[in-house]
């Protein structure tokens, strides 16, 4: 039949094996039926899953069809169609196509469920004939009995998981604890993970400043965890299959802190990393949907979010954000057993830890408060727990070697500081060793926040507004406990160039105000003012006035009484005189 003109093939448009078993029409009429009925697809997911359709295209489609009845919208086809659009998607249904085909005719939503079941049936099929052919390619590549009966039985194990958990009112009986399995289990007992910051399956948000280096400490933390080394002293455990989330970090300067811990492309174990990833914000049905399809094709034990504010939609301030956030995101990872690291901003104050609503922490099993104190050195204090196992505090110290300009491969490290002796536990940059080097510099207890502040600037010594207040008012609280004549300073004292307690900026104290107001302020008690000087070279002798030793003019009798050898304006340290 040399001159029959054969029938033209049209390819499939989504590139599938068509002779795989699965029922396309089937398929496309739970799909019509979904896109405009919500009870359909509550009726249909009762039975099916996303996983069951042969077509990628539907899957996605169902997918969005799912984001929208957890939001609580009615889905409908040009709902649909905006939704993939916004994600940039609309491309994998035929440029929308797809939806206006399947959307045009469509099933009462009560037949939906025969036709969910035939969904089914072929994908039970299709897993079997999958299931045969990896039988065959192991075979034919020389596996061993026990590799045949390794695989059958992860075949059948997965079978029986999904009969048990994922149909019909099967998947929500199996959430009802099994007492005696419940109470056999040695909770106590479970191994934390490398650095014993948290056990598998657990929360936890690690919070600190910009300076801080939270994505750097993570970066290490997650990479020794997934080639199964040690981190923090710990001892090495089997790799975790890892998924880091980051739309914080360049992918050079990753590359770059990757080299510097002594990773290259042979040796990241079970690290996967999403450079930011096209996901949409987590605190939304779609956002969750796409992150657990990110964690199902990975494998991940373990998710890092990286930064979490660049992952949401919501204000930080509004609780409402937090509680999407966890409903959408992270129960279901809780749910199936699968742990998270949250990396978030301090607010301005540090006291109250993590910037935004409190409902942040209301659903984290810990909160880490990771603090830079200068040189190298850190701390990781844990500020909330749900379960208080593990510790509750590291002092670290964050290694590093430069080569050159860049930094040494394998060079950079965070290790568990080790004190030689007691003495030494004043780790550079906490409050005990800065107090100890104002002392040693000479600073007076006494000495305010202003006078403090520029010591430290001048030592090159990091230290926030907060630290500063903490560190002077324990220095004024020993300097109560000093005896009278072990007293360093007089007790009025302060560093040169500040203005004493009760003291103006020109040295004028007659009827003045206290600091920060204005004279004559109704409400606001006078200084009353101080007596004359008695300083002079002897009896009889007219007092001397005392003069600045910068400029060598007249000083204020009051000031230099108080112990002040320089005007305000007169710098000691280069010795410039007030303009």
């Amino acid at each position: 039949m040399e001159n029959v003109r054969p029938f033209p093939h049209q390819a499939d448009p989504d590139g599938l094996n068509l002779r795989a078993p699965h029922d396309a029409e089937a398929e496309a009429l739970v799909i019509s039926a979904v896109m405009h009925d919500a009870d359909a697809y509550t009726a249909c997911s009762a039975i099916i899953d996303r996983d069951d359709f042969y077509r990628p295209s539907l899957r996605l489609i169902w997918d969005t069809v799912a984001g929208l009845v957890a939001a609580g919208t009615t889905p409908h086809p040009a709902l649909v169609r905006a939704e993939i659009e916004r994600a940039g998607r609309l491309h994998e249904v035929e440029g929308g196509q797809t939806i206006y085909r399947l959307g045009a005719d469509y099933l009462p939503g009560t037949m939906a469920p025969h036709f969910a079941q035939q969904v089914y049936d072929k994908a039970r099929e299709r897993r079997y004939d999958v299931h045969a052919n990896a039988l065959k390619a192991a075979i034919g590549r020389g596996a061993t009995g026990d590799e045949l009966d390794a695989l059958l039985n992860d075949f059948h194990q997965g079978e029986q998981l999904r009969e048990s958990t994922g149909r019909g009112p099967s998947h929500l009986t199996a959430a009802l604890l099994d007492w005696g399995v419940f109470f056999a289990t040695d909770f106590g007992s479970i191994q934390l993970l490398p650095g014993k910051l948290m056990a598998p399956g657990q929360q936890i948000t690690v919070v600190g400043d910009g300076k801080a280096g939270k994505s750097l400490f993570a970066q290490e933390w997650m990479w020794r965890m997934a080639t199964g080394q040690p981190f923090l002293g710990d001892k090495p455990q089997d790799p975790v299959r890892i998924l880091y989330l980051d739309a914080e970090n360049g992918q050079e300067q990753v590359q770059e802190r990757f080299l510097s811990f002594g990773a290259g492309p042979r040796n990241m174990g079970q690290l996967a990393y999403a450079s930011f990833p096209p996901v949409r914000p987590l605190d939304t049905p779609g956002g969750g949907a796409d992150l657990l399809s990110l964690v199902k094709a990975t494998g991940a034990e373990l998710v890092v979010i990286d930064t979490v504010s660049r992952f949401i939609s919501g204000p930080e301030n509004d609780a409402d954000t937090w509680l999407s956030l966890y409903r959408h995101t992270l129960l279901p990872l809780k749910r199936d057993r699968i742990g998270s690291v949250r990396l978030d901003h301090r607010g301005k104050d540090s006291e109250r830890g993590a910037r935004g609503s409190s409902a942040k922490t209301q659903d984290v099993d810990h909160v880490w408060e990771l603090s830079a104190l200068g040189g190298g050195a850190l701390t990781l204090k844990r500020t909330h727990t749900r379960t208080g196992i593990g510790p509750d505090q590291f002092s670290l110290v964050r290694q590093s070697r430069r080569d050159g300009d860049n930094w040494a491969h394998g060079g950079t490290r965070h290790v568990v500081m080790e004190w030689e002796s007691p003495e030494a536990a004043q780790a550079p940059g906490t409050d005990e060793h800065i107090m100890a080097v104002l002392t040693q510099h000479g600073v007076p207890l006494e000495a305010g926040n202003r006078v403090v502040k520029a010591k430290l600037a001048e030592l090159q010594i990091p230290a926030g507004s907060d630290k500063v207040s903490r560190i002077v008012k324990a220095r004024q609280a020993r300097a109560a406990d000093v005896p009278p004549g072990r007293s360093p300073g007089p007790l009025q004292e302060t560093f040169p160039g500040n203005v004493p307690r009760n003291g103006s900026r020109d040295g004028k104290d007659a009827g003045q105000t206290f600091p920060g107001n204005t004279e004559g302020t109704p409400g606001t008690p006078t200084v009353p003012p101080s007596p004359p000087s008695r300083r002079g070279d002897g009896e009889g002798t007219p007092p001397t006035k005392p003069l600045c030793d910068i400029c060598n003019t007249t000083l204020n009798a009051d000031w230099a009484a108080r112990g002040y050898t320089t005007h305000l304006g007169c710098d000691p340290t280069t010795g410039t005189p007030a303009a």
